[in-house]
């Protein structure tokens, strides 16, 4: 699995989704941009993440992941998540350099 590096800083956060609240983006297939770590973290329920080798490529990885935990998917990376549980709440998390984040408010 992959992991956040140290200079990297949370810069944006979604709300807290439930089953009827998740946007329909995030069960097809898409993808962070450049230079940019997601984070998802399961509140309560489960969801299950897949991760593709490219874009509308071959399966590459399947987690599940259930409540008090999360998952990073490294930039550029194309994922998905299905929702497996009725009662499921989590939220994404966005990170980026540091750096980035004091040069682009200039």
């Amino acid at each position: 699995m992959s992991s956040i590096p140290t200079n990297f800083v949370n810069y944006k956060s979604t709300p807290i989704f439930n089953r009827d609240t998740v946007p329909k983006m995030l069960v097809h297939e898409h993808n962070t941009r450049e230079g940019v770590y997601g984070k998802i973290s399961v509140i309560a329920g489960a969801l299950k993440f897949y991760g593709f080798t490219q874009r509308r490529g071959d399966i590459k990885q399947e987690v599940v992941i259930e409540a008090n935990n999360s998952l990073i998917s490294p930039p550029q990376y194309w994922h998905k998540v299905e929702l497996l549980s009725l009662k499921l709440n989590f939220k994404c998390i966005f990170m980026l350099m540091s750096t980035a984040i004091s040069s682009s408010s200039s």
